[in-house]
């Protein structure tokens, strides 16, 4: 009966967005009524889905094997976890969790958006209606998690033991968070489109959003990489899996879309950029979607591979995507550009940002989608790998950071080079020398990863020098000094706060890339091998069992150069049901490095194939990641972030729009 109740809540959910979209488009200038009924029915939704999704769970949780979609993902062995993860670790699953978080969004600016002017608010409800009635109705016509099966299998199959980690109960959820979340942005930008209402005010709007997308997409594809990393046994971070730059790519249009926004919202320029860029960044989350479910990709990371579900995500791709265009070309022409500005400024500081970020999305884009494209044409394969994508990228990459730390420097409107140097000058000398030490510590190597770690230096000083100029250290006494720092407001904390996070990424990735150590040797018991100036002692091994899988278990024993010994155990699974054979790396962290052991194939009457790595400093990829942000939801602490537009603001674009 809760299976039943559930779907009856979708089928509702879906009707009701039906006439939310219908309505608010249709009486969008309309009176207070249309106003309360688009807010009230976006909360009602979230209401409703959140109703069906939760008898989803309940059905898992209890394992309910009447349920269909149970028997082919989920086991009575299972632990609770994994079974409710089971609930989105599929595709029919998963496209309800994107359609709960496409409608908690739609509820949070239901809720939220008091500020909003009317006529605004009603459209971005609108177009936020439009999409969860094509979702949902996607879901109960193509993908319907709710079909029972009549008689009942006494078990299920289970889930696939590589997703039995607790990085799928982390992971989907906060990549569909900032997935979905641009979703938000898109309404808004097809609702300024469709109103005429094209400023400042609406870009402190929209700020808030994307923000909040661009830190749960941060978080998602940093848990992603470290699920990857320690659960696939590759020993690696980053692959440029087509379906791992799936979501970069949002990612890194989203961060051009936060740069730009606020250019729009200081100086009233790059309107029409704006807004091209809040409808290519939810272009890119639907690609992503369309990829991962279509079939044409094969990954770890897809959910399904039926090509008409995947058909159906294609046209309502084009369908949105192509009407929001259609849309822009319309309106572009109406367009004013805003605030002019000289070329050094802290806009050309920022648009010269956006141009890298959004070349660096171009190449991302194109080496992902030439190899589908070539085959569809002419049937030839290739394969696009790392390094086209690690040169292109990393060439891109170089000059925007070395531009991080002075556009903050640079005045709005007009700035000075020479000023900005001199007001930098200790940040480059301390970058100089902590970099001209590193090298030495290195034995001064013939190699770029020097130069790698300068940059990140670079950038981490340079976020420090952002705040120590803005508490005028050095200038003023030490007090007044403090008492400047503990008022700055904490989007400028922020802004040096994520700064400082992308130097943290960017030492540890030029350290796991460029000084990681691999041996790949075979070992019996008692046998030791030397890494990285660490000792590994292969001490055996035993066969283990957990809830529903079998394992053959090493056990190692790490000695450390200052003595220290720590255990470290590695296994080979096999779960019982499918049979399916998993490898669980051992890892033990010391500082911000790590050890990592691979328990491999049997080699003689008692050996085996052991892989070593050590890493040294690649914890600091997902720190900077955290860090980064952790600087946006600071941000969002703001109020003047959360309340929108102030009074004034609002007058104005009122007056604008008449």
């Amino acid at each position: 009966m809760t299976i039943e109740l559930g779907h009856f809540a979708l089928i509702l959910a879906f009707v009701l967005a039906i006439a939310q979209a219908g309505i608010g488009f249709a009486f969008w200038r309309g009176s207070e009524l249309v106003q309360r009924f688009v807010s009230q029915a976006a909360v009602l939704q979230f209401a409703l889905v959140g109703l069906a999704f939760a008898a989803l769970v309940q059905a898992f949780a209890v394992s309910d094997f009447s349920l269909e979609l149970a028997v082919a993902h989920s086991h009575s062995l299972q632990p609770m976890l994994y079974k409710i993860t089971s609930v989105w670790g599929n595709h029919e699953g998963s496209m309800l969790l994107f359609v709960l978080i496409l409608v908690l969004f739609g509820a949070a600016v239901a809720a939220f958006g008091r500020n909003l002017p009317g006529d605004l608010k009603t459209l971005v409800l609108a177009n936020q209606g439009l999409m969860v009635a094509a979702f949902s109705g996607f879901v109960l016509f193509t993908s319907n998690p709710f079909w029972r099966v009549d008689p009942a299998p006494i078990d299920g199959t289970e889930l696939n033991p590589v997703l039995q980690d607790i990085g799928l109960a982390i992971h989907p959820p906060l990549l569909y968070l900032g997935y979905v979340g641009f979703s938000i942005c898109f309404s808004f930008a097809v609702a300024a489109l469709v109103s005429g209402r094209i400023d400042a005010a609406w870009a402190r709007w929209v700020r808030p959003w994307t923000l909040a997308s661009w830190a749960f997409l941060t978080l998602g594809i940093a848990m992603g990489s470290y699920w990857a990393y320690y659960e696939l046994g590759w020993g690696g971070w980053w692959f440029w899996d087509p379906v791992e730059n799936a979501s970069f790519m949002p990612w890194l249009s989203g961060t051009a879309l936060l740069h730009s926004a606020i250019v729009m919202e200081k100086r009233s320029a790059l309107k029409i950029w704006t807004i091209f860029l809040a409808i290519i960044t939810f272009s890119l989350s639907l690609l992503g979607t369309f990829l991962v479910r279509s079939g044409i990709l094969t990954s770890v990371h897809s959910f399904a591979s039926d090509p008409t579900r995947g058909m159906v995500i294609l046209t309502m791709l084009g369908l949105f995507i192509g009407g929001a265009f259609a849309l822009f070309a319309l309106r572009a022409s109406a367009l004013r550009h805003g605030g002019l500005f000289a070329p050094i400024s802290r806009e050309g500081a920022l648009i010269l940002n956006n141009l890298f970020l959004s070349a660096a999305t171009a190449g991302v884009l194109i080496g992902t989608l030439y190899p589908l494209v070539l085959e569809s044409l002419t049937g030839q394969r290739i394969t696009v790998g790392a390094p086209f994508f690690d040169l292109t990228f990393g060439a891109l990459m170089v000059p925007l950071l070395l531009l991080i730390p002075v556009g903050p420097f640079l005045a709005w409107k007009r700035g000075d080079l020479v000023a900005v140097g001199q007001r930098l000058m200790a940040a480059i000398i301390a970058t100089v020398v902590l970099t001209l030490l590193v090298f030495g510590f290195m034995g001064f190597p013939v190699s770029l990863a020097p130069i790698g770690l300068g940059i990140g230096i670079w950038v981490m000083v340079g976020a420090i020098a952002e705040l120590a100029d803005r508490a005028a250290i050095g200038r003023v006494k030490l007090g007044q000094s403090w008492a400047r720092l503990k008022g700055l407001p904490r989007t400028a904390w922020s802004t040096a706060i994520a700064h400082f996070g992308v130097g943290v990424s960017v030492i540890g990735i030029v350290c796991a890339t460029a000084f990681q150590t691999e041996i790949v040797t075979s070992m019996r018991p008692g046998e030791a091998m030397e890494i990285a100036g660490y000792t590994v002692t292969y001490e055996g091994e035993a066969q283990v069992s957990g809830p529903n899988f079998t394992a053959e278990q090493g056990s190692f024993t790490i000695t450390s150069p200052w003595g220290g010994e720590r255990a470290l155990t590695s296994e080979r699974r096999v779960y019982a049901v499918s049979g399916t054979p998993t490898t669980e790396a051992g890892i033990r962290t010391y500082g911000f490095s790590q050890m990592y052991v691979q328990f491999g194939e049997r080699f003689g009457a008692d050996g085996r194939v052991v892989r070593l790595w050590h890493k040294p400093y690649v914890l600091l990829i997902w720190l900077g990641a955290v860090i980064m942000a952790g600087a946006g939801f600071l941000s969002l602490s703001d109020r003047r972030m959360r309340i929108g537009a102030p009074a004034g603001a609002r007058k104005r674009a009122a007056e604008a729009a008449e």
